[in-house]
């Protein structure tokens, strides 16, 4: 059966510079995907027996998020774990006044904690062990960073995860200890994070399906219609392949493997266009907002560094050597695999793209679209030596909004922290870059992140006092037609052309002509995967 869709219809099919402006009437739909694009009154001539539905406000492609952590994302924002992230508790009081709550109402039961930041809640303590300890005796408590790179822990939370003095450092992480080698209560990366939060990640599992689909659900509500997970437990592919089946999947899903020391690639599976995986993930630094991330200059000596530990004139290292991250990441892409690589540094970027010229040479990769992400103090030399390899970049612009004034003032100064995250760099040196919220960092606001890499401007209003703002086609093409590619999907995704699958969203404004201020506050009124309306 076809369905004529009519409506203010934006394609924003083509390159980021050409073809954003183009307007049309009604699009075709037949078995899910486009046929036809056009006049309204040509395309119902051509399929008199289609039904018509008319949309209202103004259509435009599917998001796509293209560095997301839904399976992560759908327990952290649930109720299972305390949210006291900046954006839903400003202030250091309210953080302290939370955890103190939760530890009171735990009933003998762990309690976890998401989303400290002490750049934005000013005045919280040192959440060691001890403190810890004092703060919650015998419950186990495990407050998460922000960022999801470090977590802190109590003794009763040690005990109940199994970790002691003698429990070895993970390859990549670490736990940090005292002089005579016992813990202090940090975890920092992802795999020693991981062996922390176990035990909340088991508690989780039965109620995993719900959770999931609600979280996929609330991403839908954003206008995501495709969403990429950069830290993909292979062994939920069941679950996925279930709900599929029931019909309660509401955006495709696209994968990512998370790489270890010795891993082997997975064996491809079928092109399945609702869930599949695309590549595989691999760390290079860690977070700026934890001083860990590998540059070639100094964090500023300020209130805010010494807050956090670091020593005056302190630079991060890297979480592995560029000789490490080569024998990590090469099996994978002998496998065939797209690679991924969190990248912040100037350092750490430098090593990646070594590791990835040699990996491209030695196996003559070409149309590989190896990935740097977050890319937060890349420069536009960098930018175009990756251009140059092939290599493509997802810049987290979103950290602009958040912490602009922190970047420059607390951590980096104007000349590195002013051009963080410089979406225009990366568009003139040719990249087709796109844009994430790295799925619980940040709220899923891709609308937003489109403005802010217009205007480079804080939520407050402050402007940046460096980067390249981008164009508006550049800033819609960074969540549509430049993710798709990204993510090797352009053949069934991001922009109303025939052939590609009818994901579209409905929005209460026009996204090619209004303002950035306005384009932030977009309204996504109804949301459609393959011609269906899911939200």
């Amino acid at each position: 059966m076809t369905t004529v869709f009519t409506g203010r219809i934006r394609p924003l099919a083509g390159d980021a510079d050409v073809g954003a402006d183009v307007e049309v009437e009604a699009l075709a739909v037949e078995d899910g995907r486009i046929i036809a694009l056009g006049a309204a009154a040509a395309l119902q001539a051509q399929h008199p027996d289609a039904d018509t539905v008319a949309l209202g406000g103004w259509v435009m492609p599917g998001l796509i998020e293209p560095h997301g952590h839904p399976a992560y994302s759908s327990i952290l924002l649930s109720d299972l774990v305390v949210d006291i992230r900046p954006v839903t508790i400003p202030d250091a009081a309210g953080v302290l006044a939370a955890l103190k709550k939760a530890v009171a109402d735990a009933e003998g039961q762990a309690v976890f904690a998401n989303g400290w930041d002490s750049l934005l809640q000013r005045g919280l303590p040192d959440p060691d062990m001890r403190w810890l300890d004092e703060l919650a005796g015998d419950v186990p408590l495990v407050v998460i960073h922000n960022s999801g790179h470090s977590a802190y822990f109590n003794s009763a939370a040690a005990h109940a995860a199994g970790i002691d003095r003698d429990t070895s450092d993970p390859a990549g992480a670490r736990f940090a200890r005292d002089a005579d080698g016992d813990l202090i209560g940090v975890a920092f990366e992802e795999a020693a994070v991981e062996q922390v939060v176990a035990p909340m990640l088991a508690r989780a599992q039965q109620h995993l399906p719900e959770l999931l689909v609600a979280h996929l659900r609330d991403l839908s509500r954003c206008g995501i219609t495709t969403v990429s997970d950069l830290s993909w437990n292979p062994d939920l592919n069941p679950l996925i392949q279930s709900l599929h089946a029931q019909g309660r999947l509401p955006v495709r899903l696209r994968w990512y493997e998370m790489s270890r020391p010795g891993g082997t690639a997975a064996p491809r599976g079928d092109d399945d266009p609702m869930f599949r995986q695309t590549g595989v993930k691999t760390w290079s630094d860690g977070s700026p907002w934890i001083g860990n991330i590998a540059t070639s200059f100094p964090y500023l000596d300020t209130d805010a560094t010494r807050a956090l530990g670091l020593e005056p004139h302190h630079i991060g290292t890297a979480n592995y050597t560029a000789q490490q991250l080569l024998a990590i990441a090469e099996p994978y892409a002998a496998g065939g695999w797209q690679l991924a690589c969190h990248a912040h540094g100037d350092r750490a970027i430098d090593s990646t793209l070594d590791v990835y010229r040699q990996i491209i040479t030695r196996h003559a990769l070409t149309d590989h679209r190896f990935r740097l992400e977050h890319c937060g103090a890349m420069t536009a030399a960098q930018f175009a030596r990756a251009a140059s390899l092939g290599v493509t970049v997802s810049l987290f612009v979103d950290h602009i909004t958040y912490w602009g004034e922190v970047l420059v003032d607390d951590l980096f100064g104007a000349v590195h922290g002013g051009a963080w995250a410089d979406a225009g760099a990366a568009f003139a040196a040719g990249h087709r870059a796109t844009f994430h919220n790295d799925g619980w960092v940040t709220p899923n606001e891709p609308f937003r992140n489109m403005a802010v890499a217009e205007t480079r401007t804080t939520r407050s209003g402050f402007r940046m006092p460096g980067g390249t703002p981008v164009t508006r086609a550049q800033a819609l093409a960074g969540q549509t037609t430049n993710a798709a590619w990204q993510l090797f999907s352009e053949h069934e995704v991001g922009s109303l052309a025939p052939g590609l699958f009818a994901d579209f969203i409905v929005v209460d404004r026009d996204p090619v002509t209004v303002t950035a201020a306005e384009l932030a506050e977009t309204v996504v009124q109804a949301t459609y995967l393959a011609g269906v309306k899911v939200i």
